[in-house]
């Protein structure tokens, strides 16, 4: 979809969050071309919680690793934590949403009943107790997160799919007899698959923000793979004697988080036919 000058001007959201978003994933894809040392196996304990310097420009921790390619290479786990956990949770919300607005009848009662039971559990704790049961690590992370938040998905899915069946197009597919999956997914999804993407780019920073608090509780990525959440909960105690090794982790989910978000409510605006 191409979008005119006019009407990116005035988007500052969407520039904001485009560039924050682009910085991050750009740090991830080049992380071995940009971290000065090994996130793992350049440890030496002989400058173990040096302060940021020439050599360490944001310092290392407490087994003497560079925090600054720490950070970098934990924005792979973010990033993809995000992706795939959105992924899953789109897949799922999509399919009943646009199952559950076109057939109706029952079928929309026991999926809107099962979403109204989600939505009703913080997604935390549901997430909290899939990795109780699971145990830690991240592929158990990408399911805990990927069952958690497709109810939203599903809600808005289903409300576009209810006013769009209603449209010309979608009568005269029908009057020609297309089969209903085809109208579903090949007519009516294309169509609404503006506020999907608006939700999809909000749930990946949801997704980064919760991976980091599992990390953070040691339900995540476990040591010594690089994870915000992770390196945020080793340092707990040296806070006030090392505060860079939290820091920068810390700093790192903040811009993206803030990047993701950013984007998310710039494209609903842009998507918005009612602010044009």
């Amino acid at each position: 979809m191409a979008f005119s000058k006019a009407a990116l001007k005035g988007r500052s959201n969407l520039i904001i969050g485009a560039v924050l978003t682009a910085l991050v994933i750009g740090m991830a894809v080049f992380a071995p071309l940009l971290a000065p040392y090994h996130p793992i196996n350049d440890a030496d304990l002989m400058v173990s919680e040096e302060p940021p310097s020439a050599d360490y420009l944001c310092g290392t921790d407490t087994q003497g690793r560079d925090v600054l390619s720490r950070v970098i290479y934990g924005s792979r786990i973010s990033l993809s934590v995000g992706l795939v956990s959105q992924l899953i949770n789109t897949i799922i919300g999509v399919i009943l949403g646009v199952t559950a607005g076109y057939f109706g009848t029952w079928w929309d009662d026991l999926v809107m009943g099962l979403t109204n039971i989600m939505l009703s559990i913080p997604s935390m704790i549901f997430a909290l107790a899939i990795m109780a049961l699971l145990g830690p690590g991240l592929v158990n992370v990408y399911i805990a997160l990927g069952l958690t938040n497709w109810s939203f998905t599903c809600r808005i899915t289903r409300s576009q799919v209810l006013s769009a069946k209603r449209i010309e197009y979608v009568r005269a597919a029908e009057a020609l007899g297309y089969g209903k999956w085809r109208i579903m997914f090949g007519q009516i999804l294309p169509n609404v698959v503006g506020p999907i993407l608006v939700m999809a780019t909000l749930g990946i920073a949801y997704a980064i923000l919760t991976e980091a608090s599992l990390s953070f509780l040691g339900l995540g990525t476990q040591p010594p793979t690089p994870s915000w959440g992770g390196m945020l909960s080793n340092a707990r105690e040296e806070f006030f004697t090392a505060p860079w090794i939290s820091i920068y982790p810390g700093l790192a989910i903040f811009v993206t988080v803030l990047g993701f978000n950013l984007l998310g409510d710039g494209l609903r605006d842009l998507l918005d036919p009612h602010k044009h």
